[in-house]
């Protein structure tokens, strides 16, 4: 049976790179880095990588927040246009949910006025309270009606941020992208927040970029996962995939701290290199375990490692991972032993 190819992406990056002048002559940041991504209709992907790793810039290079210093960014097949009206006809079908609820909504504002915000500066023609009642409905303020005057601090964190969702429902996008929605909430809300926006992906087919350090978070939501070191994707695949069978050293040490993990927990050392200096060869290499252990060596790619950057590369499972020692590990025959007990086993 012949498997039908993926959808063509909503919104995607080709070749994206964002660089920040430096200060007082120094070099310039590559906060974005060459990336390609992808996210298709009806999907949640996360985005996941340790604070200043450029997954916040990247997102908002997605958004058209920040200019690209080269690629592009394309949705629908059409590449993002930086005009005023282009951009303000873009935000309307893409939606940004910001980390804390509390900061983006105004004290001063009702809910009523917070949600209806955006349909005012967009123009919306429509009925403004139907529509505003639609969206907090939808993201789980029900009945409605009960929330229309109250100001943000008489809600609860997780009802504030159900506020910040509806405020982007309101305008009925096709795609949001949430950073970090659920990272001040306590443990009990986090998991009705990612319900919900499970939830609007099966009843409205709404994609979404789910930007996070969490990957648990990843796991319970993502379809697809992209991990992000110092300005690149490393490894980007299918959530379950990634999630179980990590190549890349790095996702491998991000899910070993988390609570279900088995074994002991890799510590990296170091914080991640500036992105001023980025290091030669691969840009993990300064932290990777795989080379200080010395099995890059044996693999026989321990000075590829250090002095050879390398792409993203397709996997034979459809995971895609820049790592030397992975590609040369996927790549190497089986040994004798794992020949013995792959023939014991078709026998039994």
């Amino acid at each position: 049976m012949t498997v039908p190819p993926p959808p063509p992406p909503l919104l995607g990056a080709d070749g994206l790179e964002v660089t920040f002048p430096g200060r007082r002559g120094a070099a310039a940041a590559r906060a974005v880095d060459g990336v390609d991504l992808a996210i298709r209709p009806g999907e949640i992907v996360a985005l996941v990588g340790e604070s200043g790793c450029g997954k916040t810039t990247l997102a908002r290079a997605l958004l058209g927040l920040v200019p690209p210093t080269s690629g592009r960014v394309t949705f629908d097949g059409v590449p993002l246009g930086y005009s005023g009206r282009a951009l303000k006809a873009y935000r309307r079908r893409v939606q940004l949910v910001l980390q804390d609820p509390s900061g983006s909504l105004n004290p001063r504002h009702t809910v009523y006025d917070a949600v209806a915000e955006g349909l005012r500066i967009h123009g919306y023609g429509g009925d403004e309270r139907a529509a505003v009642t639609r969206a907090l409905s939808r993201a789980g303020l029900r009945p409605p009606e009960r929330f229309l005057l109250r100001h943000p601090r008489e809600l609860s964190g997780g009802q504030r941020q159900r506020v910040v969702i509806a405020g982007a429902l309101v305008l009925e996008p096709e795609l949001i992208v949430a950073d970090e929605p659920v990272a001040s909430l306590d443990a009990s809300v986090r998991g009705e927040i990612l319900a919900l926006l499970l939830r609007l992906r099966d009843e409205l087919g709404l994609s979404a970029l789910v930007v996070t350090h969490d990957l648990g978070l990843a796991w319970n939501i993502a379809d697809r996962v992209a991990v992000m070191y110092l300005g690149r994707i490393v490894e980007t695949g299918d959530a379950e995939k990634i999630l179980t069978r990590p190549q890349h050293p790095y996702t491998q040490a991000l899910l070993s701290v988390l609570p279900e993990a088995q074994g002991d927990p890799v510590i990296l050392s170091g914080e991640p290199p500036d992105p001023s200096r980025v290091p030669s060869g691969c840009r993990f290499h300064t932290r990777c375990r795989i080379l200080a252990s010395g099995e890059a060596e044996r693999a026989g790619v321990a000075d590829a490692c250090r002095t050879e950057d390398l792409p993203v590369l397709a996997g034979d499972d459809g995971t895609r991972v820049a790592c030397h020692w992975a590609t040369a590990v996927a790549a190497a025959p089986p040994s004798s032993s794992e020949t013995s007990a792959t023939t014991e086993a078709e026998r039994g």
